[in-house]
């Protein structure tokens, strides 16, 4: 299964977050369109937006028990930080893991189930040090804990993406693996890593910006089991159906029905005076 929801969008989930730099975030549209930095996201913003929305399906899935939930983070700064923001919270009782070596990161007393403490690690020599330090499979391949039903695997890397095929590959079909926000289309990975996941992960839901050379002011959006809706957003008003599909469409197909647009009169006259008024407060 695969959610992608627009970059940096505020879930409201962490009332008591810290405020950053950046001021408010701007639309989805907008922020995905440019750069990080132009659009005033910053990092905090968007690792705050994938946490959150990882607490709503911890949440979602609390009906097959905390000890059967799995959050993976991408290495052990981020497994940390959900750590301490979920700390205490009895409705995000789940196994908080990273999928760096060995899964470490500090120990923090929570009320979440499957992060208690463990035996001391044993003082290594010289050799061991380095073996451990540049050894991925010093601790082992990462594995999810034992009779784990739900794995939800947040932002993942494209390294990450290469140990969570292996990972589905040994738990089959008795364990649900999820990716959040792992914006597949964006990374840069081999053909066959590209291919399983395109065979084997089911888009559930999709936001995002639609190919803007070919349909410029449109989004893209996906909500299973529908199909897929290229939408115009027009400077008034809601965003507008232009076309759908039964799979998703490619960036010719965005240009045919882009084209195809038929905008009414009023629509266009209230666009041309406010991209006029925009103008002149420039």
């Amino acid at each position: 299964m695969d959610v992608e929801f627009p970059v940096g969008t505020k879930f409201g989930i962490e009332k008591n977050s810290k405020k950053t730099k950046g001021g408010k975030l701007l639309s989805a549209m907008a922020a995905e369109d440019n750069s990080s930095a132009d659009s005033g996201i910053t990092r905090d913003m968007l690792e705050t937006s994938d946490r959150e929305l990882a607490r709503l399906f911890v949440d979602m899935f609390q009906p097959v028990g905390g000890n059967n939930i799995a959050v993976v983070f991408s290495d052990d700064s981020l497994k940390d930080l959900a750590m301490e923001s979920w700390k205490g919270d009895p409705t995000a009782s789940c196994r908080i893991m990273s999928i760096t070596k060995g899964g470490g990161g500090k120990k923090t007393k929570s009320a979440i189930k499957g992060m208690g403490g463990g035996k001391k690690k044993q003082k290594l020599g010289f050799a061991a040090k380095m073996n451990e330090e540049f050894s991925d499979e010093s601790s082992g391949p990462f594995k999810l804990p034992e009779n784990c039903e739900v794995a939800l695997f947040v932002a993942p890397t494209a390294k990450d993406l290469i140990k969570i095929q292996n990972i589905c590959k040994d738990v089959g079909m008795g364990t649900l693996v999820v990716l959040l926000n792992a914006r597949l289309d964006l990374m840069k990975k081999s053909q066959e890593v590209d291919e399983y996941f395109q065979k084997e992960f089911e888009k559930v839901y999709y936001l995002s910006i639609a190919p803007q050379i070919a349909s410029p002011g449109c989004l893209l959006y996906r909500a299973y089991p529908n199909d897929w809706i290229l939408a115009r957003k027009p400077k008034v008003g809601v965003p507008k159906t232009v076309c759908t599909f039964p799979n998703r469409p490619s960036e010719d197909d965005c240009k045919i029905a882009y084209e195809s647009i038929k905008i009414g009169d009023m629509e266009k006259g209230v666009e041309e005076v406010l991209g006029n008024v925009a103008t002149w407060l420039k």
